[in-house]
């Protein structure tokens, strides 16, 4: 990839580096934006991580993230609902319009899926309208359906829609992220009517490596050396009318395995 204009870094990618030593090299290099994550920032401040990524001229092209949003008791509920109000804030204050949604897995104990999607929408309810109001839109990230149990009921884009449509495009939008939906033979049909609707906010691309390794949460692969075809995701994305950042996350540095 020679043309920058769209590329962003994901945080996660080059976690070893520091929060400065991540702008210095985006400015060494040429790239314009970077998606953050909110425990570093948190480390390092979010006032003070805002106002060192807008002197180096770099964008934020998205927060990592919010969600977890299918717990059942009273307090988990009131709980996460603040925490999201909170990952709300701090988008708005790094000045970036996209907040990352992972949706939360299955409470302990509970294996009834459709009533876990149900509780997301009615957080959504809540949190849709205060983020609109600052300026920042959930992007609610569908993840492979082997995540389904602990960290997102929502597993392909198709479910990811169904929630999102229920409100403004102004406020909530999905992601189209390669790693999780390659699989899935309706995602190209998804693409088109997020892209139809507005609602594509980002658009992160990974590679699918086998064997997966212990940890499968840290399996995302090199652009190019497993089994998705990311020319044909670019073109279906952008003919959907997406011109936003391409957003590159690789869990395993080049030449590990």
């Amino acid at each position: 990839m020679t043309d920058l204009t769209r590329f962003s870094i994901n945080q996660m990618t080059v976690k070893q580096l520091t929060l400065p030593e991540l702008v210095e090299a985006c400015g060494e290099l040429g790239i314009p934006g970077v998606g953050l994550w909110r425990e570093p920032v948190r480390a390092y401040g979010v006032e003070a991580a805002a106002k060192l990524v807008r002197e180096a001229g770099l964008a934020v092209t998205s927060l990592c993230r919010g969600g977890f949003l299918t717990a059942i008791g009273t307090v988990e509920r009131a709980r996460a609902l603040d925490d999201n109000r909170a990952a709300i804030d701090e988008a708005a204050t790094l000045g970036t319009d996209t907040l990352a949604l992972v949706s939360g897995g299955l409470p302990p104990g509970s294996r009834d899926l459709t009533a876990a999607r149900s509780r997301i929408g009615d957080a959504l309810a809540v949190l849709a309208p205060y983020a609109g109001e600052r300026g920042v839109r959930l992007a609610i990230e569908p993840l492979h359906p082997m995540y389904a149990a602990d960290r997102c009921v929502v597993s392909t884009l198709t479910q990811a829609l169904d929630l999102a449509e229920a409100f403004p495009a102004s406020q909530v939008g999905v992601v189209v992220d390669t790693y999780h939906i390659w699989w899935d033979d309706r995602a190209p049909e998804a693409v088109s009517r997020a892209g139809a609707a507005g609602r594509i906010q980002a658009f992160q691309l990974a590679d699918w490596t086998t064997p997966l390794p212990a940890g499968v949460l840290n399996g995302r692969g090199q652009i190019g050396d497993g089994s998705i075809d990311m020319s044909e995701w670019r073109q279906r994305v952008d003919a959907a009318g997406y011109g936003g950042c391409l957003f590159f996350t690789i869990s395993r540095p080049p030449g590990r395995t």
